[in-house]
């Protein structure tokens, strides 16, 4: 039995380690590393208050914050990735409070802003303002669903940038966009 409990502190003290190294590192990832069982990583991270891997991407994007136009509150959803200049990934949950009571089909102005805020978030200026969008609504988001969003930068000359968003729940598209967007240079304190 000893045997057992020196294993099991030894996995965890390893295990915390490799997740301060890494913190992006995936429960299945894990569990190969320790020849364990995905629930023997989750049981683990619980004793050890280590959070799911979403959480620890949130922390890890927050400390490493590379965004300038936009707050780390006012970004719609959850960062999940960014590469500043070039893509971002958000996640949004969609919850009763953002459908509509009657059908509890999401209201389109959260899928937009996420969208949105999403576009702006990867420009790597102080301001970006959004100048012109064409977006189109292709299915249905209930309560309950993940919507994933991701965004691109498809072309950028001067201050002005085309990003190409794309949303979807599972493999389903629900919202496609493009997005014009301008940086403005930051003016003094008025």
């Amino acid at each position: 039995m000893s045997r057992k409990g020196s294993s099991k502190n030894f996995r965890q003290k390893r295990l915390t380690e490799y997740l301060q190294n890494n913190p992006l590192l995936k429960d299945e990832e894990l569990a190969g590393m320790f020849g364990v069982s995905i629930q023997t990583i989750r049981l683990d991270r619980s004793e050890l208050n280590i959070p799911e891997l979403r959480e620890r991407m949130k922390t890890a994007l927050q400390a490493n914050n590379p965004v300038r136009s936009l707050g780390s509150d006012e970004l719609v959803g959850d960062l999940l990735d960014i590469k500043v200049g070039s893509f971002g990934v958000s996640l949004l949950k969609i919850t009763s409070e953002m459908t509509l009571r009657k059908n509890l089909v999401a209201r389109g102005h959260h899928l937009f802003a996420q969208a949105n805020s999403l576009a702006v978030a990867i420009i790597d200026a102080e301001i970006v303002l959004t100048g012109a969008v064409r977006v189109r609504f292709k299915h249905q988001v209930k309560s309950g669903d993940l919507v994933i969003c991701q965004a691109e930068v498809s072309s950028q000359k001067g201050n002005k940038a085309t990003v190409r968003v794309v949303s979807r729940v599972g493999d389903t598209v629900v919202l496609e966009g493009i997005f014009t967007v301008f940086a403005l240079e930051e003016e003094g304190n008025q």
